[in-house]
């Protein structure tokens, strides 16, 4: 998992150097898919469920799930890139939401802040913890900052399957769900908005919005448990960043 997470990583660096205002979305699925099968892994993302693209690309109001297309960047957008990756049949999967060019101030707050609480969730995936730690930690972060965490969307454990047990909300109490241990792989993903939490799904029956129109973030982040504490498999570049944040 780990070396399909470092190929996703390598992937997410490449997307993030090419995020720039006219490029459309599928040509940032194009050079996604490009580089994934060019390291000898597959894009975990493509026919999954009938899914058309090798990432996830939702732009600005759109949480998740946006279909690769014709959109094109504008100055001032911010845009979250999800991917997969699937080498020798093990899966890893990571997002990062990138500003397109200078974005508003409330934009870069929510950026900032959902970094944020994917590593405070992150801290907490320890042996011994309850999952409801991680959750509790994303949601308070998130909330202190005065932004929503997404409550009918969550993460998920992984591994030869993209979507394992168990759940993950990005909410709840420190003892709630399962006691974590060692040699789980958790994928944890804050997916944040600036209004109200609820959602509303798109036409095509797979972009999920906002409900309310309010700019929304996603980050994540493979993890797995260990006797030293959580070991990220997906190191995208703006991990610094986002621990500073």
């Amino acid at each position: 998992m780990a070396a399909a997470g470092s190929i996703l990583a390598r992937t997410h660096d490449l997307l993030a150097s090419k995020v720039r205002p006219g490029i459309t979305t599928l040509e940032l699925d194009e050079i996604a898919e490009r580089f994934i099968r060019s390291k000898g892994a597959e894009p975990s993302f493509k026919g999954y469920r009938g899914f058309p693209g090798s990432i996830c690309a939702s732009p600005n109001s759109m949480i998740v799930h946006g279909i690769p297309g014709d959109y094109v960047l504008d100055r001032g957008d911010i845009i979250s890139v999800d991917i997969g990756v699937t080498y020798n049949g093990w899966v890893a999967d990571a997002a990062v939401t990138l500003p397109v060019g200078p974005v508003s101030p409330i934009a870069h707050r929510l950026l900032d802040t959902t970094k944020a609480s994917l590593f405070a969730g992150i801290e907490q995936a320890r042996a011994g913890n309850h999952l409801g730690a991680v959750s509790h930690a994303i949601q308070e972060r998130v909330e202190k900052d005065g932004f929503s965490v997404v409550r009918s969307l969550v993460g998920h454990g992984i591994g030869r399957d993209m979507h394992e047990e168990p759940q993950i909300p990005n909410y709840g109490e420190p003892d709630d769900g399962p006691m974590l241990e060692e040699g789980m792989v958790l994928a944890i993903e804050p997916m944040v908005t600036v209004g109200a939490h609820p959602i509303r799904v798109g036409g095509d029956n797979w972009s999920v919005y906002s409900q309310d129109g309010s700019l929304a973030a996603h980050f994540e982040h493979t993890v797995a448990i260990t006797s030293a504490g959580p070991r990220i498999l997906t190191p995208w570049h703006l991990e610094e960043q986002a621990r500073a944040a």
